[in-house]
């Protein structure tokens, strides 16, 4: 009976070892938001949905949290100290493979994020035939050679190709041509060290859609101009606890019981904020289980809200915030609970609202069993 052949075990490299500096982001543009997940996953997801793994990824020196936060969950992703240059992060992440090689390797700039199981199949099948592939597309517009601000001699597109990536190479063959590399330590990509070495590259199709982010316009283009979150949460009164609201502790004869300090009206709020740059919830960034939020002030969490906010290119709008409970009396600590919150989301107080209501005796917080809260928050691109 036929069987047909086992696939090559094919692993990927991902570079996101730059600071991305150019694209006006607070954090390397490879851990910023865009198309609503950070930009080193999208690739990521790419590779791992088309069965590659390992996934190597070369991060900058200290981004093990952003790179671990990036990709938790990703099958077979591992992470790897990159190096001062491109080339050299390649053969860190190359050489991290080498106890368990695979026979083919892709290449890949995180900084294109979109990356299609077509380009993938067409890399693949071209090292059939070649130890090195890469995608690349046509140069449609005219080009010619530059003296400062003056035109020089017009170049042939004809036999010029835009070039992208991942690029594709026999793993043992691409880590022996970078450890043989003696050229600048300025190697603009993979294609460059293998003919280095003197393997041939073959070129395939690439895809318009995988252009390079680059430029603070390639972030500002993408965010829409305001997003919108709702949160919601409940707590319950308990003797023996302190009672927090807004920021501000409040005396009354019991106070709300959780894991943290359970002021329910920020927990809200962040579950707002979170929710506007779909971030998940409170929970998933600060689990309950976790013995060092125990008690923890939810100044905290709010502040974290506020930073991953920005980190996605956004600021605070506006925020309306309603605490539903019979009992204490909000509208006393109502200027304490603006004031405090206007200054751990860096807005003006006008931008804070406040506001309190019952539910007529009825229900949980009509008995004094709890308290509730909801939140809107409005989020504004920067």
């Amino acid at each position: 009976m036929y069987e047909p052949a086992p696939l090559p075990r094919i692993a990927a490299v991902i570079v996101a070892a730059g600071q991305g500096l150019r694209a006006g982001q607070p954090v390397p543009k490879q851990f910023a938001l865009w198309r609503g997940k950070l930009v080193v996953r999208h690739s990521a997801d790419a590779l791992a949905a088309a069965g590659i793994a390992p996934i190597v990824v070369a991060i900058p020196e200290g981004g093990e949290e952003l790179a671990q936060q990036a990709l938790a969950g990703v099958a077979g992703a591992r992470l790897v100290t990159g190096g001062t240059t491109r080339q050299e992060s390649v053969r860190k992440a190359l050489e991290a493979m080498a106890s368990d090689a695979p026979a083919l390797v892709l290449i890949h700039d995180a900084a294109r994020p979109l990356l299609s199981g077509d380009v993938i199949e067409r890399l693949v099948e071209a090292l059939g035939q070649h130890p090195g592939a890469i995608p690349v597309l046509p140069v449609v517009d005219s080009l010619a050679e530059a003296s400062g601000a003056i035109m020089g001699k017009p170049a042939n597109r004809e036999v010029l190709r835009r070039v992208q990536t991942p690029q594709a190479f026999h793993y043992a063959a691409i880590l022996a041509a970078h450890r043989a590399w003696q050229g600048e330590p300025t190697a603009s990509d993979d294609a460059q060290v293998a003919q280095a070495a003197g393997l041939t590259v073959a070129l395939v199709e690439g895809d318009e859609k995988l252009h390079k982010l680059t430029f603070a316009g390639d972030f500002a283009a993408d965010l829409p101009p305001v997003r919108i979150g709702t949160g919601y949460d409940v707590h319950r009164l308990a003797d023996g606890e302190e009672l927090w609201l807004g920021g501000v502790r409040i005396e009354h004869p019991r106070g709300l019981a959780g894991h943290s300090d359970a002021d329910v009206a920020i927990h809200a709020l962040v579950d707002a904020i979170l929710g506007a740059i779909g971030a998940g919830d409170i929970g998933s960034h600060f689990p309950p289980g976790d013995s060092q939020w125990k008690g923890a002030s939810s100044d905290r969490f709010l502040t974290h809200a506020v930073k991953l906010a920005a980190e996605a290119g956004y600021r605070i709008g506006n925020i309306d915030l309603t605490i539903i409970c019979e009992a204490p009396k909000i509208g006393p600590h109502r200027e304490a609970m603006r004031a405090r919150l206007a200054d751990l989301l860096g807005s003006p107080l006008a931008a804070v609202s406040v506001k309190a209501t019952t539910t007529e005796r009825l229900g949980f917080t009509g008995r004094g069993e709890g308290i509730a809260a909801q939140a809107v928050a409005t989020l504004l691109a920067n």
